[in-house]
């Protein structure tokens, strides 16, 4: 692997994802990438300290001995996740084997060598702390069944927020989409009922009363509840600001976090001290608030108090706004007044009598909505990765349908230039046979002239007036708020020449900076900014899917390499008998298109498109490197100007897809 590789791989794993040029040179120079084969041991349990490993392709399974000598497997683990960190920090010997699963690539820093960066870059040692929480529970108490556990709790303001059944839904979908286990704490001050046994079908439960001398010495698994829906439950009585009701609770904690993935508690909404000291044991805290400027403000100052008086880490608390109360308070205004960010919207509940709604009403908005949070909890998340190309953009929708038709599971779309505009459109819900629909407008190569406005060329040679009224067209007002699933489309920003993420504001501009090709259309003014083409930085953009922490990234890059260039020549010169060329007649006289197409041949137009292609080849194949799977639909035969071929366009993308499907659900099942 060459050397300019490996340092766009480091830049690319999350947790080296914000480290300056300087640090990741120090990263660069103190690591090295290990191929390991199936079946391979990187460590044995007992085993001394070694390195620090972390996954960049192909998985790991994590696992120790019983008593008997059976395996009993903790963890599978895939890109991006590192491990090794506990012997490394407690200087221990391992306590879990771990045996390459499939042939993988692994990032290995010796120990003197990780000790070394720890010391050069301190933060690092912040976020190993993290995971070491997570990893490193009350090995004392009783043997780990688990790899990584993480306690979330639930937490609003004020009462009657939607956290319970937003409790019981996280938990469930956690369940179903990681397959791992998860326990409900149902935490209530005395003379409250519990409503979580009903709703999981257990009537007349036992509950831990925390206050009661008999309950105090009582065994904690005699009232873990079991139910048909595979989640566990367990319900406390507590008394606020008592100081053995805590302890006897992050006692409780403690046991269970060696045994359960997921720990979700549900807590009052109160402020008092054993509820803040609670919230401390968690890795994530959920606060549920409604979209009413009243809830909002309370939300706002619960936030600071446990920022400000508590010390609480921001990193871990995250708002939920629940719509169940209508609300003509728009999204900017929310922010507003949080002055913070919106982790996650949950849409509000059509029907009242349904509480389980991950399990009997799956489709609706409100379980698509938690599924999404718990699959980025579960780091289960799917990236769709959509690149730049013109015409050859249109091989998209044909991946768009198989997505469909396969029910592919898709969290989070990312597309730059012609990617951002389908990107853009599926987003907003429209199905892949509605895209190419929309594509029928061009199906003469003369109304490829609703697109183009030419202008006197002293930014560019299009000013872009055309392609806006065709994008408002089909978007009107919709912002990145109105969209089905999470989008980003990438741009870039002509002063600072880096990449732009944009998910906010209107769709319209955001798609008219990332399709601003540079010396081609003129630069597009998005609020303060001069934006252009986001092909020019990222025209693949896994990296910025890779930097929010989604692990499973397929990417469709429709850009040629200069081997299909090579290729397609090659074809075309030997389909061409010996002396053809001249013993043939003269040429008809071109028709329209090919008389258009001449002119983009040789113009300035398509000099620097094809300019921009070269070099965009060899950084979508880089970006390539980060994707798990790419897509790359052979367009041998087809010019990137030829939109009224969509329909061509999008076969070749089908099947590419098609043939990468067993591949692709491999992925999102694994």
């Amino acid at each position: 692997m060459e050397l300019k590789d490996k340092e766009f791989i480091i830049k690319g794993l999350p947790f080296f994802s914000g480290l300056s040029k300087k640090e990741l040179a120090l990263v660069n120079a103190r690591s090295r990438i290990v191929e390991y084969r199936k079946g391979q041991i990187i460590y044995e349990e007992g085993s001394g300290p070694s390195a620090f490993y972390c996954i960049l392709s192909g998985r790991v399974q994590i696992y120790i001995r019983d008593k008997a000598g059976n395996r009993m497997v903790l963890e599978y683990l895939h890109r991006g996740k590192y491990f090794g960190i506990i012997s490394l920090l407690t200087n221990e010997t391992h306590s879990v084997t771990s045996e390459v699963i499939n042939d993988c690539a692994v990032l290995v820093i010796p120990k003197e060598d990780f000790d070394a960066l720890l010391q050069d870059i301190p933060r690092l040692a912040i976020d190993l702390s993290r995971t070491l929480s997570r990893r490193l529970r009350r090995k004392d108490v009783h043997q780990k069944k688990i790899f990584e556990s993480t306690v979330i709790s639930v937490f609003s303001s004020y009462p009657q927020a939607g956290k319970t059944v937003y409790a019981l839904n996280l938990a469930l979908s956690l369940k179903r989409e990681t397959r791992k286990s998860v326990i409900i704490l149902d935490i209530l001050s005395k003379g409250k009922t519990h409503t979580l046994p009903q709703k999981l079908e257990i009537y007349q439960p036992p509950i831990f009363d925390l206050t009661s001398p008999e309950d105090i010495y009582a065994l904690p698994k005699d009232f873990i509840l079991k139910n048909s829906f595979d989640v566990d439950l367990f319900c406390f009585y507590y008394e606020e600001d008592n100081d053995s009701c805590l302890k006897r609770l992050l006692e409780i904690l403690s046991l269970l976090v060696n045994d359960y993935h997921y720990i979700v508690l549900d807590l009052p909404a109160a402020m008092d001290r054993s509820l803040v000291s609670m919230l401390n044991q968690s890795d994530l805290i959920h606060v549920l608030s409604s979209p009413d400027p009243c809830d909002l403000k309370q939300t706002n100052t619960l936030i600071n108090r446990l920022k400000t008086d508590f010390n609480f880490d921001p990193v871990k608390i995250k708002i939920i706004i629940n719509e169940y109360k209508l609300s003509r308070t728009e999204h900017s205004e929310q922010l507003e007044i949080l002055g913070q960010e919106v982790f996650a919207t949950i849409p509000k509940i059509e029907s009242a009598s349904v509480s389980r709604l991950i399990i009997d009403d799956p489709d609706c908005e409100y379980s698509k909505a938690v599924r999404r949070i718990a699959r980025q909890l579960g780091d289960c998340l799917v990236g769709l990765v959509l690149g730049v190309g013109v015409g050859y953009g249109f091989c998209h929708v044909g991946v768009l349908k198989v997505i469909e038709e396969e029910n592919i599971p898709i969290d989070i779309i990312v597309g730059s230039s012609i990617g951002s505009l389908i990107a853009s459109l599926w987003a907003t819900g429209k199905s892949s046979s509605e895209i190419m629909e929309i594509t029928r407008e061009f199906k003469e190569p003369k109304h490829i002239w609703g697109l183009i406005d030419f202008t006197f060329p002293r930014l560019g040679f299009i000013k872009g007036n055309k392609l806006y009224r065709f994008l408002k067209k089909h978007f009107q007002d919709k912002t990145f708020y109105d969209v089905k699933l999470p989008l980003k489309i990438i741009a870039s920003d002509v002063h600072k020449k880096e990449p732009k993420i944009l998910d906010k504001g209107p769709l319209v501009d955001a798609i008219m900076a990332s399709c601003s090709m540079p010396g081609v259309f003129a630069p597009f003014k998005f609020k303060e900014e001069i934006l252009f083409d986001g092909g020019v930085t990222y025209p693949l953009p896994t990296e910025p899917l890779i930097q929010m922490g989604v692990k499973k990234i397929i990417a469709v890059n429709v850009t040629p390499s200069r081997d299909d260039i090579l290729k397609q020549l090659k074809k075309l010169q030997s389909a061409a008998p010996s002396g053809l060329i001249a013993d043939s007649p003269k040429p008809k006289p071109l028709g329209f298109f090919g008389r258009l197409k001449s002119i983009f041949n040789l113009n300035i137009v398509n000099i620097i498109f094809s300019s921009v292609e070269v070099l965009q080849s060899e950084v979508a194949r880089r970006e390539g490197e980060l994707a798990d799977i790419v897509l790359h639909p052979d367009t041998t035969g087809l010019f990137w100007l030829e939109l009224h071929r969509a329909e061509e366009f999008a076969r070749r993308g089908e099947e590419e897809a098609r043939k990468h499907l067993e591949q692709i659900k491999q992925l999102v099942n694994e």
